[in-house]
């Protein structure tokens, strides 16, 4: 079962998509959000959720102060449990604009016109890294100048190749999974 973590929705379940995803853990998501905490990057922020499944990561940031989260998931199912879980947290945290975005991810990003402060990536394994790129250079166009981009993938992948209008800032290993961080040049 997978929970929110912290925050003012706090110990809430969240439904899963019965296949066709694969949710971030909750050490990984624990961990997470402490560092992204730690360093103030969630109070406030508006957040993306990109490939987002169950909305775990975008809600999580919702209730530990985001002000805002955008969910993007095509695939059907996911989208609607998506849609489902962010009822849930937005009763827990009213305040918060949280939308669910039945679309895929490049044709979100070509056209959305927001600015976020606080994406998370979490493509499915089998998107290669050109793939990648291609996404990567598209959201690099909605970032705000001190947005912060967490990338999700195998670890077995190795590092993403970045369009030039983003850095590698850090990385953290966690078993089979590593997550990127990366901000704008």
């Amino acid at each position: 079962m997978t929970r929110i973590i912290a925050g003012a929705a706090g110990s809430l379940a969240l439904a899963v998509p019965d296949a066709g995803t694969r949710p971030t853990s909750d050490r990984v998501r624990e961990s997470l959000f402490g560092a992204l905490e730690a360093s103030d990057l969630i109070d406030g922020a508006r957040a993306l959720d990109l490939y987002a499944g169950s909305g775990a990561l975008g809600l999580e940031a919702v209730s530990r102060g985001a002000v805002s989260a955008d969910l993007v998931e095509k695939a059907p199912r996911a989208a609607s449990v998506a849609e489902r879980n962010a009822r849930t947290v937005g009763r827990a945290v009213p305040e918060a604009t949280i939308r669910v975005h039945r679309a895929a991810v490049d044709a979100y990003l070509t056209s959305a016109s927001a600015r976020f402060d606080l994406v998370f990536v979490d493509p499915p394994y089998d998107l290669d890294d050109a793939g990648l790129t291609e996404t990567l250079t598209l959201l690099a166009e909605r970032l705000s100048p001190d947005a912060v981009v967490v990338i999700e993938r195998a670890t077995r992948s190795g590092a993403p190749t970045l369009p030039a209008t983003l850095a590698h800032d850090r990385a953290k290993k966690y078993g089979d999974t590593t997550l990127w961080w990366v901000r704008p040049v």
